[in-house]
């Protein structure tokens, strides 16, 4: 993909967060070395109340489009319209899309 793909997480004091997105698989959740979890999409510091599984969801960088999919989260992964997606299902996203995981806001962007 030769455009700049992020992710803008809304975080609970009301600040802003941007995560780049490499191509190919990126990880959402939370750091936590004792179950090995280490997610490029790291939202401990945007979900104080720990919603957000340790391996939450995926965002799949491939060609010209983004791909989520939940990977067997506890609190569910949401679009924007409240659909839940369900685990394994992949659903595409395009620049502004936004989605819920846990609590915690998401919005990407296309730049």
């Amino acid at each position: 993909m030769s455009k700049t793909v992020s992710i803008l997480v809304k975080r609970e004091d009301g600040r802003i967060a941007s995560f780049s997105l490499e191509e190919g698989e990126n990880l959402i959740g939370r750091w936590d070395p004792d179950a090995r979890a280490y997610p490029e999409i790291d939202l401990t510091e945007a979900d104080p109340e720990m919603k957000v599984s340790r391996k939450h969801a995926t965002l799949i960088v491939e060609d010209d489009h983004v791909i989520l999919s939940d990977i067997g989260s506890r609190n569910g992964t949401y679009l924007k319209d409240g659909t839940k997606v369900e685990e394994g299902n992949r659903v595409k996203l395009g620049d502004q899309d936004e989605f819920i995981v846990g609590k915690t806001c998401c919005r990407i962007s296309l730049g």
